[in-house]
């Protein structure tokens, strides 16, 4: 794993550590990681190739997550979860210790906004709470905590949470 030359351009290593809250160490580690995943279908630094979201959601960080297809539909540029090494990095940038708490906000939001209106309605939460609880609420547990959650977090009573009632 470590023995593996990349072949990043200082301009390239720059531009990574700008986009993300990496040192090029750790960017370089991160793309050793990604090569890893699919030895045969990265080659080099190529940002072109894709790794299949099942193979990206089996990684140890992902694996146990009941959101790990979720999470990586969000970061990928394909929507299925397929992932580019700027995929790959940017989810890992986001998930770092450095990234600050409005971005991981953000992209907490778009994970819960399972049908990608731009709003967690009711579906979407009760599509999180039974990825949270592994299906092991009824249906009428399922509605009293949706009701609470829209109660209390529903700023302006719409019936869904807006990026500003989820924030809050």
């Amino acid at each position: 794993m470590g023995n593996k030359k990349s072949s990043f351009t200082e301009e390239q290593l720059n531009a990574y550590q700008d986009c993300t809250y990496f040192t090029r160490k750790q960017i370089l580690r991160l793309h050793s990681r990604f090569q890893d995943l699919a030895p045969v279908a990265v080659p080099g630094n190529n940002s072109e190739f894709t790794i299949l979201s099942q193979v990206v959601s089996s990684m140890p960080e992902l694996k146990e997550n009941p959101f790990r297809q979720r999470i990586v539909e969000v970061f990928s540029s394909d929507g299925h979860g397929n992932m580019s090494f700027n995929n790959f990095l940017d989810m890992f940038s986001v998930f770092s210790e450095a990234a600050p708490r409005e971005l991981k906000v953000h992209y907490a939001f778009k994970i819960y906004d399972f049908d990608g209106d731009n709003t967690i309605g009711r579906e979407d939460l009760e599509r999180t709470l039974r990825r949270l609880t592994r299906e092991e609420l009824s249906s009428q547990e399922i509605t009293l905590v949706v009701n609470k959650v829209l109660e209390e977090a529903d700023l302006d009573d719409d019936g869904k949470l807006s990026v500003t009632d989820f924030e809050q």
